[in-house]
């Protein structure tokens, strides 16, 4: 689940405005991405304004004419029955993933303390954490 930072959260409290719900996403694992990514459409639902921009490569970008995207912090709930993790202020880019059927990519900033065993044969993967 994505919601707002930690910080923020504690923000808006202190202000007496509520704290938007954290919001339940379908998400790709993305070992290729050095950062986790989200749609706008939920960093728009949970109102959570940009705190600037870097420079992105990716392997449609041409060498050293990086994409410009947007960052934003906010936290992450990987949910099992069983345990939690929760990052409380992660900053990540903003990236249209709606039209794949997806709304964020986990990068290696998440998995970097994860464990991630892929199963190629079985089609499989399994995330410890």
């Amino acid at each position: 689940s994505i919601g707002v930072s930690h910080a923020r959260a504690e923000a808006l409290k202190k202000a007496l405005r509520p704290v938007p719900a954290p919001i339940q996403v379908r998400a790709l694992v993305d070992t290729g991405a050095s950062c986790t990514s989200v749609d706008p459409s939920i960093l728009k639902a949970l109102a959570i304004v940009s705190t600037g921009t870097v420079p992105v490569h990716t392997p449609s970008t041409t060498s050293g004419q990086p994409h410009v995207a947007n960052q934003f912090d906010i936290s992450v709930v990987l949910n099992h029955p069983m345990i939690a993790r929760t990052f409380m202020a992660l900053p990540v880019i903003e990236a249209a993933l709606l039209h794949q059927g997806i709304q964020a990519l986990i990068g290696r900033d998440i998995l970097s303390v994860c464990l991630l065993t892929y199963d190629g044969q079985s089609q499989t993967f399994c995330l410890g954490f």
